[in-house]
């Protein structure tokens, strides 16, 4: 149990300058591609996303509502395995920065998560699975104690092709400390719609 004297009482927010330097960072390099490292590491994609509340975090009893606006960024790297098919596995990079807004208070929010895209090698369609770091500027929600600053993220999702590059996909999102700050922080759900235009 916590104590909630005022003197032992923790930061919500990372209000030191070196924190907000790091998110600064973490932000410009999200929204600015760097040079490639490999031959076919390219940007595959930049979209839009919405998320909201998904029940319950894994089991766990999520006491706020909690929404996320961001923009996002998928870069392809080097491995990928295709048939004859057209059907294989493509390994990507998924990174996003926006905002994570519950009980009337919005911070930022950074992701950063390697993961697999199995569907066609056309980008029509395929199933994503990605996990990786979350960074946060603030970690408490009205009655909702995330942890701390960092958390580990990961979702599981599927996208398709609407029209030309355009493309829409859905993604169950899962955001926790995994206990990393103790048993009592708590993270949360999220389903996410992303719109997003290929390249």
């Amino acid at each position: 149990m916590r104590k909630e004297d005022g003197s032992s009482q923790r930061h919500d927010k990372c209000q030191d300058p070196l924190s907000w330097l790091a998110i600064v960072c973490l932000a410009l390099g999200i929204l600015t591609p760097g040079a490639s490292y490999a031959e076919d590491t390219r940007l595959l994609a930049v979209g839009l996303r919405y998320g909201f509340t998904a029940g319950s975090p894994i089991g766990e009893k999520q006491s706020e509502h909690f929404q996320q606006h961001d923009v996002m960024a998928i870069v392809g790297l080097p491995w990928e395995w295709y048939g004859q098919s057209g059907w294989g596995i493509r390994t990507r990079l998924q990174v996003s920065a926006g905002a994570l807004r519950a009980a009337g208070e919005t911070g930022f929010i950074g992701t950063l998560a390697p993961g697999v895209s199995v569907g066609t090698k056309n980008g029509r369609f395929s199933l994503e699975a990605a996990a990786g770091a979350a960074l946060l500027s603030q970690y408490k929600f009205g009655s909702q104690d995330l942890g701390g600053p960092f958390q580990f993220v990961w979702n599981l999702g599927f996208k398709g092709a609407v029209y030309q590059n355009l493309g829409l996909a859905y993604y169950f999102q899962h955001i926790s400390d995994s206990t990393i700050y103790g048993s009592d922080s708590r993270g949360y759900d999220l389903h996410l719609v992303e719109v997003s235009f290929g390249f």
